[in-house]
């Protein structure tokens, strides 16, 4: 991707390009602080004709047999395969990830995530027919939506993208979506490939910022509004939405524990945790960044969690010794610098604490002698950043675990297969890995409660969630 390139993307509105006319935006290279390129916001006015597009598409997409939509999704599964090294070359530029694990977990991972919502859209479970009252046939019908409405955030911007459409067009909706602003190319670029296989209107794409979301969550048009982002931004659109009394889905933050016991494998725990924690530096709602682990090998668990930083070293895209690329974004690295600048005297840096003078980055860190009220333990950072906390007993472990606002996810790690099964239960997150973290195949649910939000990504759940259900009852007699 050039800087021609990004100059030069555009709106896809009902299966045709549309150059936006609004307010100019920059895409910056976090791995140098240096302007990519900028682009234009849509207007009102171009997102009135998005959701015009969609309402008209939802007519006859709503009618489309299961085996129509699987076989149109296939074909864009294929479709990313055969573009994966320019969307490749796009996620890269703008986000500074590292090219070859990049590749491999974003860019091709989102092709099976296509096709497994291909297939389950042709296996929707439901209530059969039945008679509850003599003389009467009810019946259940699962049915689309509607519009959906779709915002998506920076950190996964390709992926993200596919979470939000795959299970809404599976399902018979039709969409109009806007990427984060920071991260806009490779969405735009989804969309221009889906525009060559979906009828027009079934998935529109538009740019811009907060006024533009803010306009979508607040539409006539909208029948549910979606988002991945932060609780803030969750919180708006739960109040634009309000006023109309529209369906909202959203996957909000996380602050994961990964709750360590003495008789965990400790080198196994370090380096799962570690690679979760540090991976995409940070930036993932289900990194693990607080280690609560049992006091008698809370500095053995801590020394590996060094060594494992030590290993984990940021860098640029194409070094093929990177694991962690840079923070987003200006805004975020501020954000980050100025949360190390605020820690308490009684925390330790046991490594890291220290952010590049070049490009955005934040170097892996881990910080000891934490209080469960400090902010490093309460809000999500995201960053690499992980707290140790020493726990003594089982209730204190929960306690520790469960006292956060956050229920998104979290891990448990033992040799005690019993006392495993029954901590699942006890933690109040809406996934628990026991002896892993952030293993996150297409076939299990994503979401969880509390401030993390409500509704589900991935998984059947997933399809269901973009879903209403109508109860058609039938008379015997003629």
């Amino acid at each position: 991707m050039t800087v021609a390139d990004i100059d030069a993307i555009s709106s896809v509105i009902d299966g045709q390009k549309v150059t936006p006319t609004g307010d100019s935006l920059p895409v910056v290279d976090p791995t140098t602080g240096h302007l990519l390129g900028s682009y234009r916001a849509n207007t009102i006015t171009e997102l009135d004709e998005a959701f015009a597009a969609a309402s008209r598409a939802f007519k006859s997409w709503r009618r489309s047999t299961p085996a129509t939509r699987q076989s149109l999704l296939l074909a864009l599964a294929t479709s990313i395969e055969e573009h994966a090294d320019e969307l490749l070359d796009a996620e890269v530029a703008q986000t500074g990830k590292p090219r070859a694990v990049t590749r491999t977990l974003e860019i091709l991972r989102v092709a099976d995530q296509l096709r497994f919502f291909a297939g389950a859209a042709r296996v929707m479970t439901g209530s059969p027919q039945a008679e509850y009252v003599e003389g009467f046939s009810s019946t259940i019908r699962r049915e689309p939506i509607g519009v959906i409405a779709q915002i998506t955030p920076w950190n996964y911007p390709l992926m993200m993208a596919v979470w939000k459409i795959a299970p809404a067009l599976a399902a018979g909706n039709t969409v109009v979506l806007k990427p984060a602003e920071t991260t806009p190319v490779t969405t735009v670029m989804l969309a221009e490939l889906a525009a060559s296989i979906f009828p027009p209107g079934v998935l529109n794409v538009v740019l811009g910022g907060r006024e533009i979301g803010k306009a979508m969550s607040e539409h006539p048009a909208v029948d549910m509004v979606a988002i991945t982002g932060s609780v803030r931004a969750g919180s708006e659109v739960m109040q634009s939405a309000a006023a109309t009394s529209t369906n909202v889905h959203l996957e909000l933050g996380g602050k994961a524990p990964a709750v360590v016991f003495a008789d965990a494998d400790l080198d196994a725990a370090a380096a799962g945790i570690a690679s979760a924690g540090f991976f995409n530096a940070g930036q993932d709602c289900t990194a693990a960044t607080r280690v609560i682990v049992e006091e008698s090998v809370r500095g053995e668990l801590t020394a590996r969690l060094v060594e494992q930083a030590a290993r984990l070293r940021p860098g640029m895209p194409d070094d093929s010794g990177t694991f962690l690329g840079p923070l987003n974004s200006k805004a975020q690295y501020d954000r980050v610098q100025s949360v190390l600048d605020r820690l308490p005297e009684h925390v330790t840096v046991a490594c890291g604490g220290k952010l590049s003078s070049e490009g955005y980055f934040a170097e892996p860190t881990v910080l000891t002698n934490v209080r469960q009220d400090d902010e490093v333990v309460q809000s999500e950072l995201f960053a690499p950043i992980l707290t140790v906390q020493g726990f003594t007993d089982t209730d204190e472990a929960l306690a520790l675990a469960n006292g956060v606002d956050y229920a998104l996810a979290s891990s448990l790690w033992t040799s005690d297969h019993g006392r495993a099964t029954a901590l699942a239960g006890d933690l109040d997150f809406g996934t628990v890995w026991v002896n892993c973290h952030q293993v996150l195949p297409a076939e299990a649910p994503h979401g969880g409660f509390k401030r993390s939000g409500f509704g589900k990504d991935l998984s059947i759940y997933g399809l269901e969630d973009y879903t209403r259900i109508k109860h058609v009852m039938s008379s015997h007699t003629s």
